[in-house]
C-alpha cells in the first residue's frame, strides 16, 4: 500500500507517479476528499468523547448518554468512512522509481543481451514438437483431465525439473539464503496485503471459496509474509529467502496467447528469491538478486538479454522491474523468462513489515522478488535452444550431474 502522508504532502507527485502506471489521476483527488472526511470525523469523535467524560464528572447522566449515542452514529459513519478511503486506497499502484523510462511496453528498454545464439545447420522446431516426439510433455491428456492451459511433464523434463531446482537450491545455499517450501493457499486479506488487489480484481487468482482462501500466483505471494507484523533487528538484515512452490494463475488477461503448449499455463513450478532489506540497501539488493539471475543463465549457456520494464508496463506493486527474456531459435525472437522486482516498501506497509533501527525508531523495510526459475519455461529454453539435428536434446552441462545423462532422446 502506498504512504497515506505521501498522497496528502505531495499530491501532485502522486498523480504523475500513477498515471504512469495506467492509472487516472483523479484518484488522488477522491482520497483526498474522503481522507478529509475520515480525518474531520475522527476529530469529532474525539470531542465528543471528551466531552462525555466532562459530562460524566458533573454527573449529567442524561447529557452524558445522549453524547454516547452521538458517538455511535459517529463511530458507524467513521467506519463508512475508513471503508471507503481504504477501499480507494488498494486502488493505488507503487509509484515508479523517478528514472524509470516512460511509457508502455513499446517504451521497454533492452539494457544488454549476453550470450552466443547458436548457429544450426538445420531449422530448428517448435519445443512442444520436439518434447511431444520424445514423449517429454504431454498436453493431449491434460486437456481431457484437466481442461486447456494445463501440460503433464514426463520422462526427462521430470529429471529437468528437479535438476534445475537442485542447482537454484545449491547456488542460493551458498549465498546463504534460506530455502523455503511456503504455503500456496493463503487468506484474502494476507493476498491484499502484499498488494495483490488488482490480482484479485482482475479474476486472475483461483479462489476457495468453501475455505477463503486464494492460490497463490508466485511463491512471492506466501513467502512475503514470513515476516507480517514483525519487527526485525538493523542488525539482522538483510533477511534473504528461496523459495520453491506450485503457482496458480487463470492468465484471465492473455485470452488467445500462447494457448498452445506450457509457456502460458494455469499451474506451474517457481523457484523465487525474496529479499527484506535497509531503504538504502535496496538498489543495491535489486542489483544482487539481477546478478544472481544472470550468474544461472550463464551456468545454463542460454543466450538472453536483460530489458528495464517501463513504468506502463510495469507490475501493480514494483517501483522498477527488470525483466530477463531467453532466445527461442523456432520463433527467432526472445520470451520473458524472470522477472526482478523492487517494491519498496510498498508491500511491507501492506502486512506491517518493519525493522528497528539503531536509534530505535522503527521502520518499514523494503522488499523484493526475483524469479531463480520459471520451470515450465525453462524447460522449454532448454528444449529450444539444446535441440540437434537428430531430433535430440543436449543437457545443459549444469544440470548432466542431475539428470544423469548428457542427451535426451
Amino acid at each position: 500500500m502506498i504512504d497515506v502522508k505521501l498522497i496528502r504532502e505531495e499530491p501532485e507527485k502522486v498523480k504523475k507517479g500513477i498515471s504512469a502506471k495506467g492509472v487516472n489521476s483523479q484518484l488522488v483527488d477522491e482520497f483526498i476528499d474522503l481522507d478529509n472526511s475520515w480525518r474531520e470525523l475522527t476529530a469529532r469523535i474525539d470531542d465528543l468523547r471528551a466531552k462525555q467524560k466532562e459530562l460524566g464528572r458533573e454527573k449529567n447522566i442524561e447529557s452524558a448518554s445522549e453524547i454516547k449515542e452521538e458517538i455511535k452514529q459517529a463511530n458507524q459513519e467513521l467506519k463508512d468512512a475508513a471503508d471507503r478511503r481504504d477501499g480507494l486506497l488498494s486502488k493505488f499502484p507503487n509509484l515508479p522509481s523517478p528514472d524509470v523510462p516512460e511509457g508502455g511496453e513499446e517504451s521497454n528498454k533492452v539494457v544488454r543481451e549476453v550470450g552466443e545464439k547458436r548457429d544450426y545447420d538445420f531449422r530448428p522446431v517448435d519445443y512442444l514438437d520436439l518434447a511431444t516426439s520424445l514423449d517429454l510433455i504431454d498436453i493431449e491428456t491434460a486437456s481431457k483431465v484437466s481442461g486447456s492451459r494445463f501440460g503433464y511433464l514426463k520422462n526427462e523434463a521430470v529429471l529437468l525439473e528437479f535438476a534445475l531446482v537442485n542447482l537454484a537450491m545449491k547456488t542460493l545455499a551458498e549465498r546463504r539464503f534460506t530455502p523455503i517450501i511456503p504455503p500456496v493457499l493463503i487468506k484474502p486479506e494476507v493476498m491484499a496485503g502484499m498488494g495483490k488487489g488488482k490480482f484479485i480484481e482482475d479474476e486472475d487468482a483461483f479462489y476457495v471459496e468453501k475455505d477463503n482462501l486464494y492460490l497463490v500466483g508466485s511463491s512471492e505471494h506466501s513467502m512475503g509474509p514470513l515476516h507480517m507484523n514483525d519487527t526485525i533487528d538493523e542488525k539482522d538484515l538483510p533477511r534473504r529467502y528461496v523459495g520453491f512452490s506450485t503457482s496458480f494463475r487463470r492468465e484471465s488477461g492473455s485470452y488467445g496467447k500462447d494457448t498452445r503448449g506450457i509457456l502460458r499455463v494455469h499451474q506451474f513450478d517457481k523457484v523465487e528469491m525474496m529479499s527484506f532489506v535497509h531503504p538504502e540497501k535496496s538498489d543495491e539488493e535489486h542489483k544482487l538478486l539481477l546478478s544472481i539471475q544472470e550468474e544461472l543463465m550463464t551456468k545454463l549457456e542460454l543466450p538472453y538479454r536483460v530489458v528495464e520494464i517501463a513504468a506502463g508496463d510495469m507490475t501493480f506493486a514494483d517501483a522498477r522491474q527488470f525483466d530477463i527474456e531467453t532466445w527461442m531459435p523456432s520463433q527467432s525472437t526472445y520470451r520473458e523468462t524472470h522477472s526482478c522486482s523492487n517494491t519498496t516498501d510498498f508491500q511491507s506497509r501492506g502486512i506491517r513489515a518493519k525493522f528497528r533501527a539503531k536509534g530505535g525508531g522503527q521502520e518499514f523495510v523494503h522488499m523484493l522478488n526475483a524469479t531463480v526459475f520459471a520451470i515450465g519455461r525453462m524447460i522449454i529454453s532448454i528444449i529450444e535452444n539444446y535441440q540437434t539435428k537428430e531430433g535430440k536434446i543436449d543437457v545443459p552441462k549444469a544440470l548432466r550431474d542431475y539428470v544423469g545423462k548428457k542427451h535426451i532422446g
